[in-house]
This record gives structure tokens, sequence and C-alpha cells, in this order.
């Protein structure tokens, strides 16, 4: 049986979000049809509302409501510190750790050359220019330790290596409360590598 029309294109549009499959997105449908209408219109307009109200920050490329972003006006953030991170959740995740108390830069993605994403096609020229300007003494790097993350932060070492400034790797290894028996060979592999004296 054929959902009716307007149902059949909410279901594909909900199936264009990451992680939706088919099913989901007819159960997410129903409840949408199912709601009251005030939810309903509550939810389009909050959907409208981020298009039209949060903007990329033109120093770092977090969304914000204004430009610059609350963190590249925030003078108690050390301005010569800037933190690369893949995309805007992982910037979120570093937030809420609480301890970090410089600056960022969002690639928006990672190189993928298998899927055709070089280095134009996330937002690196725009570090490069940031570097150039000058006022940056560190660099930490910290897109995942997965193949595309690695890749990323290769290809921005060697960029601005000739740059002079400091350049750092997040480190990876056996995770807080988790146990070696568990750990697979890569992150202990990591771990090792990383060791530091105690």
């Amino acid at each position: 049986m054929q959902y009716a029309e307007p149902i059949d294109r909410l279901i594909k549009a909900f199936t264009r979000l990451p992680g939706i499959g088919e099913k989901t997105a007819a159960r997410l449908a129903l409840y949408i049809l199912n709601s009251k209408r005030e939810y309903v219109d509550e939810f389009a307009a909050s959907l409208l509302g981020v298009k039209e109200n949060v903007e990329l920050c033109s120093e770092c490329l977090a969304f914000s409501e204004k430009d610059p972003c609350r963190i590249c006006t925030d003078s108690g953030r050390d301005a010569s510190i800037v933190c690369v991170v893949s995309d805007y959740k992982d910037m979120m995740a570093l937030e809420a750790m609480g301890a970090y108390k410089g600056r960022y830069h969002i690639l928006h993605g990672n190189m993928a050359p298998l899927k055709g994403i070089g280095p134009g096609e996330i937002r690196i020229k725009e570090l490069s220019s940031r570097i150039q300007a000058g006022g940056i003494k560190e660099v930490i790097l910290a897109t995942g330790f997965d193949s595309e993350g690695d890749a990323t932060s290769m290809y921005i070492a060697r960029l601005l290596k000739p740059a002079g400034v400091r350049l750092t790797r997040i480190a990876s290894g056996v995770p807080v409360g988790s146990f070696v028996e568990y750990m697979d060979g890569a992150t202990l592999g990591r771990a090792m590598d990383g060791r530091k004296e105690v």
C-alpha cells in the first residue's frame, strides 16, 4: 500500500537526513502527522529559524547567531592558540569538557580522496590565512584518529610547518576507565607511542 503523496514527500525528506532510513523516516512522518498543530508549527519555525538566523563565524567558521561568534569575541580566551576540529560537534564536545581556553578553527569535514574530498573542499585555506595574518603561536590538531582524520592532520601539519607555529596533535590511546585486555591493537599501539614520563 502506498502512502498519501504529502506523507510520501515528508518521508523522502526525512530519508535525506544522515542516519535516517526508510522505516525511521516513515515513523517520524507519521509522528508529525499525529502531532498537535502547535507542535508542527513550532517544529517548522525552528527549522526555518536555524536557516535564517545562524551563519558561519568569519574567524573560526563555527555556527553562530552573530559574527564573530561568542568564542572569538571572548577576551578571556587565548587567541594565540587555535584548536583545529573536523566539524562543529567536535568543537561542542571540547567546549563541554570546559578545560580548553583557546580558540577554534572548524574544517567542516576531513580529506577523503576516495570520496573526492581534497584540501579544497574543506576549510584549510581559511586556516592558512589565519596563520599568515599572525598572532597564532600554537595549532592543536584535533581531528579524528581514523584514516581521514589522520590524513587531514598530516596534510595540515606539512602545510603549516614552514609558518613556524607550534604544531601539536591531541593524544590518543586507552580511554579512562577501560581495561587494556579489551583494547584493539591500533588503540594500544597509539597508547604505547604516545606514552609520557611519570
